[in-house]
């Protein structure tokens, strides 16, 4: 049975996801074969596994970092929100149910034996499990029937590293609270403290460590400084959309859609060097770039009135007209269509006229469509014909059927014979998540950009399979070099009953 060691945060966004990744491609370095868990994620990233069952991007990346296949039951529960106060339960990747917040918190007892039968068949194939927590964990009102944060510690009996964002201020009322509000039994889960995302000279947090030790008595296991690495985000494009590059020869604007799911199918363009991607909520920010992308949607028929009202609509149009390639990707494909119906109620039901930039017509059905695929584009005309023949690999997973009118032709084949999307002019669709992901695809498209624009990119063909792992090479040395993994390993191998850290067998802490 695998050893385990849980990551909690103080808060959501301290950076568990990406220490959980850090401490993965970490065990796996060491020679450890190791899985990432979290019970409950809530996220509109998702992804399907080879069987073709749904989980969450973040225990994806995590899987990745640890070099290991991603499988559903690094994540047995993933909540889709669908609307504020619901969302879509997927449960071992398969849709369960849709519930309110309310009735799901009543039912979620039930769910404790599903989390645990996911846990402990991961945990016999693997040496090392390292479990993220959600949120804070003190969260007190959700306390009962908990199976994410301490629930979760004290089920699997695992111990504890508690995060807090110094970037965000408060650092001391963060881990401090934290570990004091807590019932005296998971306090005492708590084995390390780990201080994230620090600015400048770290020494001169030595006495902030001293004085986190003195009023928490926990040892302090690292001050990890605010790394500057490309690892996909959980379940916000926030950090993306703040990113500026000085340089480029490309500039790509993605629609910030209000429920934008899967914006990941855009990390490997944002990798490449000499190529801008932004992300555009008002028109007026729209400005002529080369590219125009639509993203994914959770709410396809609400997303499409938006764009309407904020006058996103016409202006695509107007670049439409102009020339300028327009791509959809799933719920954007549907919005360049000619109609979206809802009548069964799939999204919430309603119907909709899309953009009419291709004759599509969608109809929603209940049940999902979710499936890994490989595919080939077929001949294809306007700026994007230099992407014929280009082999692509990624996944589906949405719950419309869109039909082709009159002028629209397919994009592309897939390895099971079917056709996806289509394209009409020099607007296109497709339902490929992990569209730019294929080398061959992304090099066609950005060299027909660059071939119509007259420019090329001067760092010629980029690998960004290469790039993702040199990325987790790079967060793996900067939180190797920040904790003491020397006191990591030991309360890894001395599990959740070991009481008194930083007094075992006269072990001194290291400080950084």
């Amino acid at each position: 049975m695998a050893k385990a060691i849980m990551v909690q945060g103080t808060m959501s966004n301290a950076g568990k996801s990406i220490l959980v990744s850090a401490l993965c491609h970490i065990f796996k370095q060491d020679g450890r074969k190791v899985a990432p868990f979290k019970s409950q994620n809530m996220a509109l990233n998702s992804f399907i596994t080879r069987d073709g069952l749904e989980m969450g991007r973040a225990q994806v990346t995590q899987a990745e970092a640890a070099g290991v296949e991603p499988d559903v039951r690094m994540n047995p529960i993933l909540l889709k929100p669908e609307h504020d106060q619901g969302s879509q339960v997927i449960l071992h990747g398969e849709v369960w149910d849709t519930v309110t917040a309310r009735n799901y918190y009543a039912m979620k007892s039930k769910l404790v034996p599903e989390v645990m039968k996911a846990y402990d068949s991961l945990a016999s194939e693997f040496d090392i499990i390292v479990i993220e927590g959600a949120g804070s964990a003190a969260e007190l009102n959700l306390a009962k029937d908990d199976f994410v944060n301490m629930g979760m510690a004290k089920m699997a009996k695992t111990p504890v590293l508690l995060v807090g964002d110094i970037d965000r201020g408060g650092i001391f009322a963060q881990l401090y609270g934290t570990v004091k509000v807590l019932p005296d039994d998971e306090s005492a889960l708590i084995k390390a403290l780990i201080v994230n995302k620090f600015r400048g000279d770290i020494s001169l947090f030595d006495d902030g460590v001293t004085i986190l030790e003195d009023i928490c008595g926990k040892p302090v296991a690292g001050v990890v400084p605010y790394l500057n690495v490309d690892i996909d985000d959980e379940d916000s494009p926030a950090e993306r959309m703040a990113r500026k590059r000085e340089h480029s020869v490309l500039d790509i604007a993605v629609i910030f859609l209000p429920h934008i799911s899967n914006f990941t199918d855009f990390a490997a363009l944002e990798a490449t060097p000499d190529v801008k991607v932004r992300y555009v909520k008002e028109p007026y920010r729209l400005g002529n770039p080369d590219l125009v992308i639509i993203p994914g949607s959770k709410s396809t028929i609400f997303d499409m009135l938006r764009l309407r009202e904020c006058g996103l609509e016409a202006a695509v149009k107007q670049l439409a007209n102009r020339g300028v390639p327009i791509l959809g990707i799933c719920g954007g494909y549907q919005i360049l269509g000619a109609s979206i119906n809802d009548s069964e109620g799939a999204e919430g039901g309603g119907a909709v006229a899309g953009m009419n930039l291709l004759p599509v017509a969608t109809e929603f059905a209940a049940e999902k469509h979710r499936t890994r695929v490989t595919a080939a584009a077929l001949e294809i005309g306007g700026i994007f014909a230099p992407l014929t023949g280009s082999a692509l690999e990624g996944y589906e997973i949405h719950m419309g059927v869109s039909t082709l009118k009159d002028g629209a032709k397919p994009l592309l084949k897939l390895s099971n014979g079917t056709l996806d999307g289509c394209w009409f002019g020099n607007v296109y669709g497709t339902y490929l998540h992990g569209f730019f992901d294929s080398t061959e695809c992304r090099d066609a498209i950005l060299g027909a950009l660059c071939k119509s624009k007259g420019v090329t990119l001067s760092a010629g063909a980029f690998d960004f399979a290469a790039h993702k792992e040199r990325n987790y090479d790079l967060l793996a040395q900067g939180v190797r070099d920040a904790l003491d993994m020397r006191l990591i390993y030991r309360i890894l191998e001395e599990g959740a009953l070991m009481n008194g850290i930083d007094n075992i067998n006269g072990l001194t802490l290291q400080r950084t």
